[in-house]
């Protein structure tokens, strides 16, 4: 699915990621963990060829970006993030989740959208107006508006910060409804490790934009390579 070759990425002098190599399986779910500013964030706006990478390659599919222009709009359609922020048109709840769909001009996207919002439990609230959704409530129809568009690709940026634990159970839920049942690829950065442990296969952890370790997620809590690695695990000061 993603072959990444050689990727560095800088700000100005600032180097933010280093990454010499990266596979990521068509139909696996990877958890990228690490510290704040390692690097997590910007490595999923690589791999939704929102920036492109200052040296290196990104091979996804038949495709290779290495910064020499946009990725066809045709992929970046197969590849959707959901941010840790979501941004919601000032419009009710089921014209956000119809706008994609509206967009590419898929006939009944309102009946289509409707029943993603009653798979994130959230069709009693169709006609409510989306500014005055809570926190949760706004990431499930971020959620439910990446969903009916049917990506191949689903990248989520900290899916469920700083929500309560009703909220985080739905979204998992549905995280892993549609892993099962679509096969999706799905990318998420998460800063609970326990997350990362129920939802994905493989767990990657960044330290200061380098992947210190890489392993399926029983060897990464079990039994890690790098004592970085078990530091963080054991929820201790990592740097």
């Amino acid at each position: 699915m993603y072959l990444l070759e050689n990727i560095t990425k800088r700000y100005a002098e600032r180097l933010v990621l280093d990454i010499p190599a990266l596979e990521i399986r068509r139909g696996e779910v990877l958890a990228l963990v690490g510290p704040s500013g390692a690097g997590k964030s910007t490595l999923l706006r690589l791999l939704n060829f929102l920036e492109p990478p200052t040296t290196g390659c990104i091979r996804y599919q038949s495709y290779t970006a290495n910064g020499q222009g946009p990725a066809p709009l045709e992929l970046r359609r197969q590849v959707t993030t959901v941010f840790q922020r979501p941004v919601l048109l000032n419009t009710t709840v089921l014209r956000n989740v119809a706008y994609g769909l509206q967009l590419r001009r898929i006939t009944q996207s309102r009946q289509i959208a409707q029943a993603a919002l009653d798979q994130v439990g959230l069709a009693h609230l169709a006609d409510k107006p989306a500014h005055t959704l809570s926190s949760g409530e706004m990431q499930r129809v971020a959620l439910a508006r990446a969903m009916v568009i049917e990506p191949q690709v689903l990248l989520l940026d900290e899916p469920t910060a700083n929500l309560d634990p009703y909220n985080v159970q739905l979204i998992e839920q549905t995280i892993r409804a549609l892993h099962e049942q679509r096969g999706l690829t799905i990318v998420i950065v998460t800063h609970n490790i326990f997350q990362a442990r129920r939802l994905a296969q493989q767990v990657a952890l960044l330290i200061d934009g380098r992947i210190v370790e890489i392993s399926d997620v029983k060897a990464f809590f079990e039994a890690p390579h790098d004592p970085r690695t078990a530091m963080f695990v054991r929820g201790e000061m990592v740097c």
